[in-house]
């Protein structure tokens, strides 16, 4: 299917003429299209699609069809029902009343194509593009930032489950490609044992019955792999990416050089982070922040957040469920950065700072990251902290309490990244008063670590900013980025994947993102104000007295 770009059009006259009367005020469908007509091209999509071929559909109007979808919460086959029926829809996408729209499969067509092009942000980066040239975003200002989880769309599966299920699932695609060979290698009993879904059995409720299926199944696994090397095996069979992902959870989950497969114990298997937690999705990982527990994904949104504009979302990045926070910092300022919209301060959690954030941050974007820092260094008992003592970055020297000087200072590697590590003289600390309020028992003299002057700098300027009223009064702003979470989760499904894998998750996220913007944008334009935190009548009452 080839591309043929061709402007987008006037609206035809008695559909604009019908909508008009219908809706005198508008709709936020029938705004869109008269604030933001040229939201989409059909050259900005010249790269997804090949020179030669029958002519498509216009992407400029399926990517609009895919923010209206997003933007009601519609399902692909509700979407191409609205595109034929919707008075505001064929006003928003110019087209004839009587026009039979397309087959709801076309969408799915349109998504696996922007994500075959790795383009799951392009919606969302062209609409940023529009919106700088229309004066609602801006550089330097304000923004903000935060996460939420987003469950996978599987089942949650036990360890057994799990087994059962991926092996199930690869011989089911199997007898989809080469019906005939899997009839003649697989046994009588794996018909009665696989031919369901797991969850449409009553798995044994005792833990040695529940040992002794695990074994079996791996057992009926390992022959299933050892058919599939023969040289009769069908070509292709042993790459599908079911047979693939069979290969990977036996060899997490049984000790595959032990005749038949051992079972492994709990405490023999890697860290349930690492694990494949479904077949059906393998890069849903499973994931744990405070009291709550998911399998999934995680999202990153950024917002601007000043007072006198829009609050319009510029980034989302969707990342595996175990990824800290903080890795993420970096990434955003990339891809602000290539977008023109870097911030001037950016407010996020203690989940996004660190020392050698916050210095980067400033000296390599210009961006003053604003949040609190974590371990903030203490007198612990009657003993002596890294503030209790006085660094000479010039003389590369640090003195104690005593008064007494470093005589090593040198840079070390550790998991956190390059720190200064400095060493006094055994002679002095072994004669020193208070040595064993300063010196670990375990050891004859004293060393402390700390970051490079950079980072130490910055951490040291953030911690001493934290104790100003008026920095606690500034950071409040961040707190207004859970309501564009709780908008996206109860508005637009931010927070529960349509699809399966990461990269189909990532663009569903950008989607959300861009009908969030649409209803923001478009209000902003209309003069509607942003909505306060409701309070009730009942707790009001707690306020005034």
């Amino acid at each position: 299917m080839s591309l043929h770009p061709m402007p987008i059009g006037e609206i035809p006259l008695e559909t604009a003429r019908i909508a008009r009367a219908a809706f005198p005020k508008g709709t936020l469908v029938t705004r869109l299209r008269e604030e933001f007509s040229d939201l989409y091209k059909d050259e900005d999509f010249k790269a997804l699609y090949p020179n030669q071929g029958q002519p498509g559909l216009a992407p400029w109007r399926l990517a609009l069809v895919t923010v209206l979808q997003f933007l009601e919460h519609l399902s692909d086959r509700q979407a191409a029902d609205a595109v034929r029926a919707r008075i505001d829809w064929k006003y928003a996408l110019g087209l004839e009343l009587t026009d039979p729209g397309f087959h709801f499969s076309v969408l799915t067509e349109f998504r696996a194509r922007l994500v075959a092009g790795q383009a799951e942000h392009m919606l969302l980066d062209n609409m940023l593009q529009r919106f700088k040239q229309r004066g609602l975003l801006k550089a330097r200002g304000k923004q903000r930032t935060d996460s939420t989880h987003v469950l996978a769309a599987v089942h949650d599966l036990n360890l057994l489950e799990l087994v059962a299920e991926t092996l199930r699932a690869a011989l089911d695609d199997l007898a989809a490609i080469a019906p005939d060979w899997l009839r003649a290698v697989a046994p009588p009993a794996w018909f009665e044992r696989y031919g369901r879904r797991v969850e449409e059995y009553n798995l044994p409720k005792s833990q040695d019955k529940r040992t002794a299926l695990a074994r079996q199944i791996g057992a009926d696994g390992c022959l299933l792999l050892e058919a599939l090397e023969q040289p009769t095996a069908p070509a292709g069979a042993r790459d599908l990416p079911m047979v693939q992902t069979l290969r990977e959870v036996w060899r997490v989950h049984y000790m595959m050089d032990e005749k038949p497969p051992r079972w492994r114990k709990t405490q023999e298997l890697p860290p349930v982070a690492e694990r494949m937690q479904s077949p059906h999705d393998p890069e849903a990982h499973f994931s744990t922040k405070r009291q709550f527990s998911w399998t999934g994904y995680k999202v990153h949104v950024t917002e601007t957040c000043d007072d006198d504009a829009a609050h319009l979302i510029t980034d989302v990045k969707t990342c595996p469920s175990m990824q800290p926070d903080m890795t993420s910092t970096a990434g955003i300022y990339e891809r602000l950065a290539a977008k023109g919209l870097l911030p001037a301060e950016h407010f996020v959690d203690a989940a996004y700072v660190d020392a050698d954030l916050l210095a980067h941050s400033q000296r390599d974007h210009g961006v003053a990251l604003e949040g609190p820092v974590r371990g903030i260094a203490t007198r612990a008992r009657e003993g002596f902290a890294l503030t209790d003592f006085t660094i000479d970055w010039e003389a590369r020297q640090v003195s104690c309490p005593q008064g007494k000087k470093s005589v090593s200072w040198r840079t070390v590697s550790t998991p956190s990244g390059p720190r200064i590590q400095a060493l006094f003289s055994r002679t002095e600390c072994g004669g020193c008063a208070v040595r064993q309020r300063c010196t670990p028992p375990t050891s004859t003299r004293r060393q402390v670590q700390f970051h490079l002057q950079d980072e130490y700098q910055a951490l040291h300027a953030a911690r001493a900013r934290m104790t100003n009223p008026e920095w606690l009064r500034r950071y409040h702003r961040r707190a207004g980025v859970e309501g564009t979470l709780s908008q996206g989760v109860r508005a637009f499904g931010l927070r529960r994947s349509r699809y399966i894998g990461l990269a189909k998750t990532s663009l569903q996220q950008a989607c959300t993102a861009v009908a969030m913007n649409v209803s923001r944008a478009v209000h902003w334009l209309d003069g509607l104000p942003r909505a306060k935190t409701r309070v009730t009548r009942f707790a009001a009452l707690a306020t005034a007295a």
